[in-house]
């Protein structure tokens, strides 16, 4: 699954647009590798997103090509939380 659509399906952020211009802009590294918007995840992989005030580090725990809100905050597990304040 592509790491944009996933970032869409897991609502860690809500639009894919938004979530692809993220990846393209190289915010995102996944198993500390630079990531395009195409790139796949896969389980098991750890993703670090770099949003403008906060890092976020995440464990791929599923997949599923569609995901109600209830079941999306399974599809991942948080590693780390580090704000820049």
């Amino acid at each position: 699954m592509r790491v944009d659509k996933f970032l869409k399906i897991s609502r860690i952020i809500k639009r894919r647009t938004v979530a692809k211009q993220i990846a393209d802009q190289g915010r995102i590294l996944i198993n500390q590798r630079p990531a395009k918007s195409a790139t796949n995840v896969a389980v098991g992989d750890e993703l670090t997103i770099n949003f403008g005030n906060k890092t976020l580090v995440i464990k791929v725990t599923a997949l599923t090509p569609n995901a109600k809100k209830a079941e999306a905050g399974g599809l991942y597990e948080i590693i780390s939380e580090t704000s820049k304040n």
